[in-house]
């Protein structure tokens, strides 16, 4: 599987994923940092990446259908920061791999995964 792994998130975030097999590329490593979110979106499509973000924003479906491009993850930690947040991708990364995020929006909370 494949990640575009948003600004929003740490980098640890991007190594989790490459330790575990799977391509993982930072918005900050494409220089798309501060970009306007319709380029990190159609970045993702291009790279079929699934989009992985904290952002409410990019991950809103009338905007940004996930159906254009390999899926979109939204992650909902209860805690923030950089610490907290790559504990949280460690907790929930394995299931999230076992799961089919082609075309799909991916919601992951403490509560665990929902897929709409």
């Amino acid at each position: 599987m494949k990640f575009k792994i948003d600004e929003n998130l740490p980098v640890e975030v991007a190594d989790e994923i490459r330790g575990r097999g799977h391509e993982a590329d930072t918005v900050f490593d494409e220089r798309l940092s501060g970009c306007p979110d319709p380029e990190v979106f159609a970045a993702a499509a291009k790279g079929k990446s699934v989009l992985l973000t904290m952002d409410k924003g990019i991950a809103d479906v009338r905007r940004h259908p996930p159906a254009d491009l390999r899926g979109i993850v939204l992650l909902r930690p209860k805690r923030t920061g950089r610490l907290a947040t790559v504990q949280f991708i460690r907790r929930h990364l394995p299931t999230l791999l076992e799961t089919e995020l082609a075309g799909r929006f991916v919601v992951v909370s403490e509560a665990g995964i929902r897929i709409r």
